[in-house]
């Protein structure tokens, strides 16, 4: 259903040019970074202000126009799209850095600042925001979507990150959530349930982040093994004895097939970890032998060490870009994406599992992996149009994540729900789901707020 007259009058009244009902703007809002389409949205608005979400929220709920939150659009189940149609709300240009309390490590932002943006900030300060899920994603998306990254088995995800938030709930009223105090006993936590919430309950408007201490040393190295088991088997065993990571990435032989094709590296096509120390010179140092004698137990050979900031830059850069790598191994596909997290001691099998699976259904499906916190993700490549691969592809996605759920893990460790697995929470959730579907009849009754997307539907 198009936006009602009224609503488009009275945010063109408020926004002026900064709505847009142009095809150009609404198609590139209707992009997904995988397989998942929708529509296009009806409408797209780009406010400035807390004050100007808060009006746009009080319109579109008087008219029951649907609201979808949009950061940089790199969200990987469909979050940001608009299945029943509405309006997007492009958060980019509320972009600043609005504060940074050095003292106590500690700084505030709005939505549509990147995550670089607020490190490039930071840089005088000897501080830095560590969540690196790869893509230059903003910080209001990150929390939505509670996302986490290369750097998780260390300093946490958004969930451990992110203080206090300012929200606008679905009827255009704000609010505060959180404290810039270390901890709180007081009441509900509020941040927390907003942290993950994908745009479902409210739109973030302003966020209190934790920051962490620059290392006074980091190494980074790559290190191939001779199989599957054997590399993810030394991730556990890494984890298990203490060994303080930074990073610990598990990469397969096709993604370092696609490194070797995309960055001209020259490493042997066979799994691979990539790992990062941090800390003082001793520490690092110790922390690297102990995990090069562990390595070689599981038969880890040809250690290369990025011994200079800028080799460690084009390390992480070469996994950061795994993605649009992985997709030039099959030119003009597109990719079903999934990732699931299971216990540690359950990691081996779960990726042997996946790998099995995607040979068995004859796909291309490279897979990587923060497996230091037992989250690993497969990049299905499918073709535009061939449905039997894309049910192929799906079927490899629904055993991955059952197969989480019965050694008690989650469908999705990072990635998040939006509408590619919805489908899945009942099984995750079971009478839980429930209470999920109370808080958002509680706080969106009319089903305003990203609807379609994470719970069922209200409204």
């Amino acid at each position: 259903m198009p936006i009602p007259a009224p609503a488009l009058d009275a945010l063109s009244a408020l926004l002026g040019a900064r709505l847009s009902t142009s095809g150009a703007d609404r198609e590139l809002h209707a992009q997904s970074e995988t397989f998942h389409r929708a529509p296009p949205p009806d409408a797209v608005a780009w406010p400035v202000s807390t004050e100007e979400v808060s009006r746009i929220a009080a319109i579109c709920h008087a008219h029951r126009v649907p609201m979808i939150g949009w950061g940089t659009g790199t969200s990987l189940e469909g979050q940001a799209l608009a299945p029943q149609g509405g309006l997007v709300i492009d958060l980019s240009k509320m972009d600043r850095v609005l504060e940074i309390r050095a003292e106590d490590m500690q700084a505030s932002v709005q939505p549509g600042c990147t995550r670089e943006a607020l490190n490039t900030e930071l840089r005088a300060t000897g501080l830095f925001f560590p969540v690196d899920p790869g893509a230059n994603a903003s910080l209001g998306g990150m929390a939505a979507t509670r996302a986490s990254g290369t750097t998780a088995v260390r300093y946490g995800t958004m969930r451990d990150n992110v203080l206090a938030l300012e929200v606008v709930l679905a009827d255009g009223q704000v609010i505060r959530t959180g404290t810039r105090a270390a901890k709180s006993s007081a009441g509900y936590d509020l941040t927390g349930l907003f942290v993950g919430s994908e745009g479902t309950l409210g739109i973030i408007t302003e966020l209190t982040l934790k920051l962490h201490g620059q290392p006074e040393e980091v190494a980074a190295a790559v290190c191939g093994f001779p199989t599957l088991e054997q590399a993810v088997e030394c991730v556990t065993a890494t984890i298990q004895s203490g060994i303080p990571m930074a990073r610990i990435e598990f990469i397969d032989a096709d993604v370092v097939r696609a490194f070797n094709r995309a960055s001209g590296t020259q490493m042997h096509e066979g799994p691979h970890l990539m790992v990062e120390f941090h800390g003082g010179p001793a520490s690092v140092k110790g922390d690297a032998e102990a995990f090069g004698a562990l390595a070689g137990e599981f038969g880890g050979t040809g250690f290369d060490w990025a011994t200079t900031p800028e080799a460690r830059a084009a390390l992480w850069k070469m996994r950061h870009n795994a993605y649009r790598s992985c997709l030039a191994l099959r030119p003009g596909a597109t990719a079903v994406v999934t990732d699931v997290c299971v216990p540690m001691s359950h990691l081996p099998a779960a990726v042997a599992a996946a790998a099995e699976d995607i040979r068995a259904e004859g796909l291309l499906g490279p897979i990587v992996g923060h497996v230091g916190d037992g989250n690993f993700h497969a990049q299905i490549l499918v073709m535009p149009g061939d449905e039997a691969e894309l049910a192929a592809a799906k079927r490899v996605a629904l055993r991955m994540a059952e197969r989480a759920i019965a050694v008690g893990g989650t469908i999705t460790g990072e990635h998040g729900v939006g509408i590619g697995k919805k489908p899945l929470m009942p099984a995750q959730h079971g009478a839980a789901i429930g209470v999920m579907a109370a808080i958002k009849q509680a706080l969106d009754p009319q089903g305003v707020l990203n609807p379609g997307k994470l719970v069922p539907e209200v409204g």
